[in-house]
C-alpha cells in the first residue's frame, strides 16, 4: 500500500510530469533533426568518394543503391586534384548502413535529380569486381559517371537566340512545303516500296558480318574526338548559315531553273556516256601513246625554241621570197611550155634509165664506203709536202718476196710459195658498199695461203675519215 502510493505520488505531481514530458520532446525533436544523419550509437560503413562537380549535392542527401536508401552525405568538402592538374573536385563523406558493405571496389556512382525542385540524391551502382571497399577508403573520380540532363537544364538551352532561330526554321519549312501538297502525298504513297526494297538492305546493315555496332562505335569515338573543337564547328556552322542565306537570295529564278534542267540533262548524259566511253578509252591510249613525244619534246625544247628563235628573222623575210617566187614560178610556166623542153626530158629520162644499173652499183662505194672522198683525200696527202721548188710525191718502198713465180719476176702462175711470204693475195672485184660491206681495204693478209676473189674473213666494215 505505500508503494502504490508512492508511484500515484509520483504520477499526481505536475512538476514531474512536467519534466518527463519536456525530455521526451527534447529526445524525439534531437532524433527528428539527425534523423538525415543517422541515428546515434548505430554503427556505419563509412567512406568517401570523389566527383569532378557535386553539383548542388548538400549535406543530409540520401545514397541509394537500386533505388533503396542506405546511407546519407556527412559533408561536401572541395578538394584540389590529387594528380595536380590544378582542378578542384569534390570529396563526399559518405556515411552508409551496416548492411550495404563491402561496396565492390569498381563501383560507379552518379549524382541524379530527386524532384523537379532540384533535391539530388548520389546513386551507387554496385559492380563485379570481387574486392570490396573498406571502411574509409575513397571511391575515385574515374568511377564517377556525367550526370544526367536535368529538366531544368533541358530548357536552358531554350534561350532567346534558340527560340529565334526555331521560329525562322518554322517559318522556312513552312514556305517549303506550303503549295506541294501532291508531292508531299506522292512522296507518303512512295514510302511503302521504299520500306520493302529497303529489307534486304536492313538485314545486310544488321547481319553480325557488317559490324553496324562497330560503327555507331567508332562514330561516338569521332565524337570525342571532335568535342574539343567544338567551337570551330560552331564558327563552320555560323559560315554556313550566311552561305544558305546567300543561297536562299539567288533561289529563284536561277537555282529553281537549275533544278528543274536537272532531269533532262541526267537523262541525256545517261544516253550519251555509253557512246563516248570508247571515245574516252581511245583518248586515254592516245594520250599514253604520246607520253614518249612528250618527254622527247621537254628534252628537246631548248633546241626548238633556239630554232624558233632563228627562225623568226626568216619568217620576217619570207614575204620578199614569195614575192620572188611569182616571177620564177611563171619562167618556170613559159620554160615548160617550150618545144624543145619535153624533148630533153625525155632524153634525160632514157640517160638515167641507162645509167641506173651502173650508179646503184656504184653509189654505194661513196655513200656507204666513202672510197672516192678517201680516195682525194689519199692523193692530196701525198702531194702535200714540198719546198719552195715545188711538191714531191710521197711513196713507200718494199722488197717483193722471192721465189717461184713471185711478184718481183715475170710469173707463169699466181704465186703459191714455197716460202711464207711468196702467196698472192688479189681481190679483183671487191664488194664496195654492196650489202652494207666496205671489202676493199679491210682485208688481211694470210700468211702461207694464197687467196684470190673475196676474203674468206672480214676484218671491218667501215671506212675511216668518213664524213
Amino acid at each position: 500500500m505505500r508503494n502504490r502510493s508512492g508511484i500515484q505520488g509520483v504520477a499526481s505531481s505536475p512538476a514531474i510530469v512536467g519534466a518527463v514530458t519536456v525530455l521526451v520532446v527534447i529526445v524525439a525533436v534531437f532524433l527528428a533533426y539527425n534523423a538525415n544523419n543517422g541515428l546515434p550509437f548505430v554503427a556505419t560503413y563509412d567512406l568517401k568518394a570523389l566527383v569532378p562537380n557535386a553539383n548542388a549535392l548538400v549535406k543530409g542527401n540520401e545514397v541509394r543503391i537500386g533505388g533503396s536508401r542506405v546511407g546519407v552525405v556527412r559533408s561536401v568538402t572541395p578538394v584540389e586534384d590529387p594528380e595536380g592538374s590544378g582542378n578542384f573536385a569534390a570529396e563526399l563523406d559518405l556515411k552508409l548502413d551496416k548492411s550495404a558493405e563491402p561496396i565492390p571496389a569498381n563501383s560507379t556512382m552518379i549524382i541524379r535529380p530527386k524532384s523537379p525542385l532540384g533535391l539530388k540524391y548520389l546513386q551507387i551502382v554496385p559492380g563485379d569486381s570481387q574486392r570490396g571497399l573498406e571502411p574509409g577508403e575513397t571511391i575515385p573520380a574515374e568511377q564517377a559517371r556525367p550526370e544526367p540532363v536535368d529538366i531544368d537544364q533541358f530548357f536552358d538551352m531554350f534561350d532567346e537566340e534558340t527560340r529565334t532561330a526555331i521560329k525562322r526554321n518554322n517559318a522556312g519549312f513552312g514556305n517549303g512545303f506550303a503549295g506541294r501538297g501532291p508531292q508531299i502525298n506522292a512522296a507518303f504513297g512512295s514510302l511503302r516500296e521504299l520500306a520493302e526494297h529497303g529489307q534486304p538492305i536492313l538485314r545486310t546493315l544488321v547481319a553480325p558480318s557488317t559490324n553496324f555496332g562497330g560503327f555507331w562505335e567508332a562514330l561516338e569515338d569521332l565524337s570525342a574526338t571532335v568535342a574539343p573543337v567544338a567551337e570551330q564547328q560552331a564558327s563552320m556552322f555560323v559560315g554556313l548559315d550566311r552561305t544558305f542565306a546567300a543561297f536562299a537570295r539567288v533561289s529563284r529564278p536561277f537555282i529553281q531553273e537549275t533544278i528543274v534542267k536537272g532531269p533532262p540533262t541526267l537523262e541525256s548524259v545517261t544516253a550519251d556516256l555509253p557512246a563516248l566511253r570508247p571515245f574516252l578509252n581511245h583518248t586515254g591510249q592516245f594520250f599514253a601513246a604520246l607520253q614518249p613525244g612528250a618527254r622527247a619534246l621537254g628534252r628537246t625544247s631548248p633546241t626548238i625554241a633556239a630554232a624558233l628563235r632563228a627562225g623568226i628573222p626568216a619568217l620576217n623575210r619570207s614575204p620578199v621570197l614569195f614575192a620572188q617566187l611569182d616571177p620564177t614560178a611563171e619562167a618556170l610556166l613559159d620554160f615548160q611550155a617550150e618545144p624543145g623542153v619535153f624533148n630533153g626530158l625525155e632524153l634525160l629520162t632514157d640517160l638515167n634509165k641507162t645509167l641506173d644499173p651502173a650508179i646503184s652499183y656504184i653509189a654505194p662505194a661513196q655513200t656507204t664506203c666513202n672510197y672516192l672522198t678517201l680516195t682525194f683525200n689519199q692523193l692530196a696527202s701525198a702531194f702535200s709536202r714540198g719546198n719552195g721548188k715545188g711538191n714531191w710525191l710521197s711513196a713507200i718502198s718494199f722488197e717483193a718476196p722471192d721465189g717461184p713465180n713471185a711478184e718481183s719476176t715475170p710469173s707463169s702462175a699466181p704465186a703459191n710459195g714455197p716460202g711464207v711470204k711468196n702467196h698472192l693475195h688479189y681481190n679483183p672485184y671487191p664488194r664496195t658498199g654492196q650489202d652494207g660491206v666496205c671489202e676493199a681495204g679491210n682485208e688481211r693478209y694470210t700468211p702461207g695461203k694464197t687467196v684470190i676473189g673475196h676474203a674468206p674473213e672480214l676484218w671491218g666494215t667501215t671506212t675511216t675519215n668518213e664524213e
